[in-house]
């Protein structure tokens, strides 16, 4: 079904769509963070017009605008200096591996980021790699582990899938930045031609853990894009590909579908908690309870300034980013804590706090810290206390 407007869903094509929330003007990057702190207290803002799909389980943001993000060597949603995170990234690897065989052979990552992934896919299966990404940054990784990969900086199309015919695809947190999932995708089908033997993995923030576990601080400008694994293989499948695999990973908070070149198979079964009732039930209840929670936590900085308490978050992503631009300028937050380097220095987009490194805390001496994701609280406690700081820790 072609689609006919911005209203109309981007996987099925319903033209019926229902509002599921509104956020005005937030930064339309959470993953850009900048030198000056006037520059990004100026820094460029979209609005959010959320829609649920009834059909497929789809959300996704129809007021997005592709023109306000352009991904540059700036962009840095890199996790992998948590240990906790790394670790997740080797077993995941090293599953895929083994499972199909991915030695000797010719790998391509979609949206690679500064790399780390498709490395250890390399590393793992002495394999050949071939990294796409517009935002990724040469001076990221040194020499020696760049000898059997390639990375290029520029969007991955049908051409390059002719030309490099890779054995195995990966695409991890890039599908929910394209608005047009379902073209991107048929796209992709085409390069493989009548090749059937090639596998692809997909992983895409769940949203079923926004919806139902209201993991909202991850709604963010750059996501146009929120898959349930109803709507992640109903575009796969549609698209052509046969769906081998799939699951929810990373304690809930991501999914993935793995799958081949064929002609638009299921040969699993998506869970009852992703099929359209169970999903329209948390939907309905969505906005009442994102509003409850954004209240509640407005009360809690309040009573914390009040108190005289000296706070910081732990965690300079995309949730750390939407929780200080949702709560706004009065959340009396100076520092963001964060383990990449890169963005220790610079400062927050929307509402100019500073990142700073773990080590910096012993001068802010803070008495809570907001840990944004429950699944670094144990890594986070364990830092704090190397640390020798006395605080009292909070998740989100």
């Amino acid at each position: 079904m072609p689609l006919v407007g911005p209203s109309c869903c981007p996987i099925c094509g319903s033209d019926s769509p229902v509002d599921l929330l509104r956020i005005p003007a937030v930064p339309v990057y959470c993953n850009v963070l900048w030198p000056l702190r006037e520059q990004a207290l100026v820094a460029a803002r979209g609005s959010m017009g959320l829609k649920y799909c009834t059909e497929c389980t789809h959300v996704f943001n129809a007021s997005y605008d592709a023109g306000l993000t352009d991904y540059t060597p700036d962009y840095d949603n890199s996790l992998h200096f948590s240990p906790h995170f790394k670790h997740y990234a080797e077993e995941l690897a090293g599953r895929l591996v083994e499972r199909y065989a991915l030695r000797e052979k010719t790998l391509v990552e979609i949206g690679c980021g500064k790399g780390d992934f498709l490395m250890l896919l390399c590393e793992q299966g002495d394999n050949r790699g071939w990294g796409f990404d517009r935002s990724f940054d040469p001076d990221r990784v040194d020499e020696g582990r760049r000898q059997r990969i390639n990375f290029v900086q520029e969007f991955y199309c049908a051409e390059h899938a002719a030309r490099l015919r890779p054995d195995f695809v990966c695409c991890r947190h890039v599908l929910e930045h394209i608005a047009d999932p379902r073209g991107f995708l048929g796209e992709l089908r085409r390069g493989f031609a009548d090749r059937t033997d090639a596998v692809l993995y997909f992983e895409v923030p769940n949203a079923l853990y926004t919806l139902k576990d209201m993991g909202i601080w991850d709604l963010i400008y750059e996501h146009c894009a929120y898959f349930t694994l109803g709507s992640l293989t109903q575009v796969a499948t549609s698209s052509g590909f046969d769906v081998v695999d799939m699951g929810e990973t990373f304690c809930g908070q991501f999914i993935f579908v793995e799958m081949r070149p064929g002609v638009g198979r299921m040969r699993v079964a998506v869970p009852e908690s992703h099929q359209p009732a169970s999903v329209s039930l948390y939907a309905s209840q969505f906005a009442e309870q994102y509003r409850a929670k954004v209240c509640a936590w407005q009360g809690r900085l309040r009573d914390l300034r009040q108190a005289r308490r000296t706070v910081v978050i732990w965690g300079g992503g995309s949730k750390g980013v939407t929780f200080l631009n949702v709560l706004g300028a009065e959340s009396g937050i100076e520092y963001v804590v964060d383990l990449n380097p890169h963005k220790q220095g610079k400062y927050v987009a929307g509402t100019g706090q500073r990142v700073v490194s773990p080590e910096f805390l012993r001068t802010v001496r803070p008495t809570d810290v907001i840990v944004m994701n429950p699944i670094y609280e144990r890594e986070i406690a364990s830092s704090v206390r190397a640390l020798g700081l006395d605080v009292r820790l909070c998740c989100v």
